[in-house]
């Protein structure tokens, strides 16, 4: 026992209390120097989250002084200081204020309002946040209380990610999105309290004297505090973790199914889209040229509700004309080739160029129609046969596509319209071109 209590002895190495006690006042303080870098690492992180670049946000993170006050806050619990306890959440609120606004101020500005996958990943915390938050600010007060501090502040300050969340917030606020505001800040809180809880344990482990005598009751008040904080922050967010666990486990079974049912049986795939809902989950799915029966569709619905992650889905599979065109035709030739011999050869010749006009006229309304509910951005469009002259006199034909979008589509996107015009229009030679 005695061996494994000097193993984990964390008062070997530790500095001198009152030297660590200032350090801790002196950087609870946000004015002059602190301040300037508070705005500056806001503006930092805020570009960052812009940009979608990690490596601006953990620069960001690395310069923000925020750690200051919140662990101020925790060794003022720890020793019952409650004046230094008041200095420290002074500072934190006025430092969560400036942020709030810098970053406010930047996101109106800013002319790039698209949401990011930085961004996204700061707006649903959960369970593993409050651990990151709880065993960071363990480190972190460990160091501050060595005579070494060494290299864990710097982890510390990347891991709690102070900064991030309150930009996300700041974020919210300037685009009206209520909801990021809302996520990215109860994450920001999540942080401020676990730290602080972890440094206030910590502070008592190591037996720090009180500031002054302080009776039971007001010792019982701080834990009661405490005990509340933990549950706010720990029901919701443990509800969140079992969100996140669901919804991760119903994308892996939809990729699955998709795979298992679709792909695997040379199906193509064009048009994917999931929606995790608690009350109804969704898929809908589109394909290049496979049209399923209404009987096969009921069959993959109860195949799909037969998983119990995916129980509930509903099943919206998005079916062109295709299929009922290609038949219509096929009736329409065949009547005109049991009555060509019927008609004379003036009739034979009306109707061959009447067909070769129809090759070269296209329906561009209900091809709009079709192709908006495989790819929603397209919003005008206009086919024609078009002929290309070159210089040797020699001539070739293309099917030219011309679309115009909200955005452009992706070279996956494209390539997928593309064979999906070869098929329905009855061609190879589908050329596809955005309009300038």
């Amino acid at each position: 026992m005695r061996k494994i209590t000097d193993i984990l002895n964390l008062r070997e190495g530790e500095d001198d209390r009152e030297k660590t006690l200032e350090t801790v006042k002196k950087n609870i303080s946000f004015k002059g120097a602190n301040l300037w870098i508070l705005a500056c690492a806001i503006i930092v992180a805020s570009v960052g989250l812009n940009v979608n670049s990690t490596a601006v946000i953990i620069g960001a993170m690395l310069i923000s002084p925020l750690m200051g006050p919140i662990v101020g806050a925790g060794f003022a619990l720890g020793i019952y200081d409650f004046s230094l306890l008041k200095k420290s959440l002074k500072n934190l609120l006025n430092a969560t204020v400036v942020s709030l606004v810098v970053s406010t101020l930047y996101f109106y500005l800013s002319p790039f309002k698209d949401v990011q996958s930085e961004l996204l990943a700061r707006t649903s915390p959960n369970i593993y946040d409050i651990l990151i938050a709880f065993f960071g600010g363990v480190v972190g007060v460990i160091a501050v209380t060595r005579s070494e501090k060494g290299n864990p502040i710097p982890g510390v300050a990347i891991a709690t990610a102070l900064m991030p969340p309150l930009c996300t917030a700041g974020y919210g606020i300037a685009t009206a999105q209520w909801t990021f505001f809302l996520g990215a800040f109860y994450l920001y809180c999540i942080n401020c309290v676990f730290i602080g809880i972890a440094t206030f344990l910590i502070i008592k482990y190591l037996n720090y004297p009180a500031v002054k005598q302080v009776d039971e009751k007001q010792q019982q008040r701080v834990k009661y505090i405490i005990a509340f904080l933990i549950t706010a922050m720990l029901v919701p967010s443990s509800y969140l973790a079992y969100s996140l666990y669901r919804e991760q486990q119903f994308k892996k079974n939809v990729e699955l199914f998709v795979d298992s049912e679709f792909s695997s049986k040379g199906y193509t795939v064009v048009y994917k889209k999931t929606d995790f809902n608690a009350k109804q989950k969704k898929l809908e799915l589109a394909f290049l040229s496979k049209r399923f029966s209404d009987k096969e569709i009921q069959s993959l619905k109860n195949r799909l509700n037969s998983n119990k992650y995916l129980a509930g889905t509903s099943l919206r599979i998005r079916q062109d004309s295709t299929d009922r065109f290609n038949d219509i035709k096929g009736d329409i030739l065949n009547q005109i080739k049991s009555s060509e011999n019927e008609m004379n050869v003036k009739d034979v010749k009306i109707i061959q160029l009447e067909k070769e006009l129809k090759k070269n006229k296209f329906d561009n309304k209900q091809l709009l129609n079709e192709i908006r509910t495989l790819f929603p951005d397209v919003h005008s469009l206009s086919i024609a046969k078009n002929t290309l002259v070159n210089y040797k006199d020699s001539t070739s034909t293309i099917t030219a596509v011309i679309y115009d979008a909200s955005k452009n589509l992706t070279a996956e996107d494209s390539e997928k319209l593309t064979k999906w015009l070869n098929e329905r229009l009855l061609v190879k030679d589908a050329a596809l071109f955005k309009r300038q």
